[in-house]
């Protein structure tokens, strides 16, 4: 009897443990209440109107009934399906989003792909009003548009400062996704800094709160009630939230904004470089400790960065007094530059470190590479690297749009087949030499020494990359 009294105290025992453990982690829990009271009311939902699309036109619209399949006769009944618009049309595209009201006289922000195109916008408020808006600004670079409704004493966001966020905070989401108004999700800051593919000029705010369409344009919330983002895409494989979603820092977002209202465009800061990441290969054959920085892959004389002193082979460390510790960290920076504005810049070249002073110009829609006519084709035999070279001609360098740079016309087995290289590739330097010429190209191949780790750069089908090569 004894024994079993004792094993009930245990039982209890434990289980007052396990009840005070669970209630000390759920009052360690951030309560959002109290948040989302101050914060929804500013928040809208945003639906579209677009022109229907003739690429999507209804399957079955502009048949006869005799011209259907036995098996659509079965399910229809003989009878096609009327579409929800005159035959051979295809009705109005419609589309849900959301946005937040930034200013009490009815300024609002959304993501681009929200209102793209649209015929008409409806804003529908949290007292359940619906306005129609009209749009101030558009920027796809960002994915960020500005509306105006017309309205007054309007609820308005407190916006905060996305910089100062670190990965492992709280953040909260409200939006319409699926156009179920006002939803709460909240989750942590997984990344900052993030860039993706197609979007070099945002550094995306990665979190883990559940995003879905509808969700788009809408504010991310820190704890204290301040909006550090808009979410703009989520990164899927089923089309649904896998925890991976992605939010334009306010930071970004309020620069794009002031200038959308200020002067109905955006004018970003422009270095004309191409960079890749510098990986542990191209760290050692370059001389770097670790991998970090933007290596320059080309730049013409007559960009911002040709004419500041960059040069092709450059590892860009340091950009107006930030740090670049990834390629893809360069562009958001360069493009919150003014153009005109000056900016220092430090790279390794040739080993050692050195400062220019750039003057930024404006981001243009397209830039087109130089060529220059050349001299007559010189063929070299297969060197120590395992190559075989030739000399650019006229008709070759017009067709690659280069101004130097040699031509491997053989790979055999060596340094060079072990590295990649492959027949075809554009040779334009090698060790930090900018190569004009198969007799420039040998004289840096025979100096070379065997065990070295030197980068090699070629333009392989329009694209331009270093390569790290091993000398053996």
């Amino acid at each position: 009897m004894r024994i079993i009294q004792q094993g009930f105290a245990f039982l209890g025992l434990a289980f007052a443990l396990l009840l005070f453990s669970t209630l000390t982690q759920a009052a360690s829990l951030p309560d959002f209440t109290e948040l989302v009271e101050e914060a929804a009311p500013a928040v809208v939902n945003i639906s579209t109107t677009k022109a229907p699309d003739p690429k999507r036109a209804h399957p079955l619209s502009g048949l006869k009934e005799e011209d259907l399949p036995e098996i659509f006769r079965h399910f229809f009944g003989g009878k096609i399906p009327t579409p929800n618009a005159p035959r051979g049309q295809t009705p109005p595209q419609q589309s849900l989003g959301s946005g937040f009201i930034i200013s009490e006289d009815g300024y609002l922000l959304t993501n681009n792909h929200v209102v793209e195109g649209a015929e008409q916008i409806i804003v529908r408020l949290s007292d359940r009003r619906e306005l129609e808006a009209k749009v101030i600004g558009l920027d796809k670079r960002t994915d960020l548009a500005l509306l105006k409704i017309d309205a007054q004493n309007l609820p308005v966001v407190e916006l905060g400062d996305s910089s100062k966020l670190k990965a492992g905070e709280w953040v909260l989401a409200i939006g319409s996704p699926f156009g179920f108004d006002h939803s709460v999700t909240a989750g942590i800051v997984s990344a900052v800094g993030r860039s993706l593919p197609n979007e070099n000029y945002v550094p995306f705010i990665q979190t883990d709160v559940a995003i879905n369409p509808g969700n788009s344009g809408g504010p991310l919330f820190n704890l204290e009630g301040e909006v550090v983002g808009i979410n703009s895409q989520i990164y899927t494989r089923s089309g649904g939230f896998m925890g991976l979603s992605f939010a334009i820092p306010i930071d970004v977002a309020m620069n794009v904004a002031e200038q959308l209202k200020t002067e109905g465009r955006v004018a970003r800061g422009w270095l004309g470089v191409i960079i890749q990441e510098v990986n542990r290969d191209l760290a050692e054959s370059f001389g770097l400790k670790k991998p970090m920085g933007a290596l320059v892959v080309q730049v013409a004389s007559d960009d911002p960065a040709g004419k500041g002193g960059i040069q092709e082979g450059d590892i860009i460390l340091e950009f107006n007094g930030v740090e670049i510790h990834r390629s893809g960290e360069l562009p958001p920076v360069v493009g919150q530059i003014h153009p005109g504005d000056s900016a220092k810049v430090k790279v390794l070249r040739g080993g050692k470190r050195i400062f220019l002073t750039i003057v930024i110009e404006e981001l243009p829609e397209q830039s087109i590479a130089a060529a220059k006519a050349p001299e007559e084709p010189k063929v070299a035999p297969a060197d120590r690297l395992g190559l075989r070279v030739v000399d650019l001609s006229s008709e070759q360098k017009q067709r690659l749009q280069a101004d130097h740079g040699i031509l491997i016309q053989d790979v055999v087995a060596g340094s060079g087949e072990r590295a990649g290289l492959r027949s075809g590739d554009l040779l334009t330097m090698l060790n930090g030499v900018q190569i004009d010429s198969v007799k420039r190209y040998l004289e840096v191949v025979a100096a070379l020494k065997s065990g070295d780790s030197v980068p090699i750069r070629v333009v392989r089908q329009g694209s331009a990359s270093f390569i790290p090569l091993k000398v053996e």
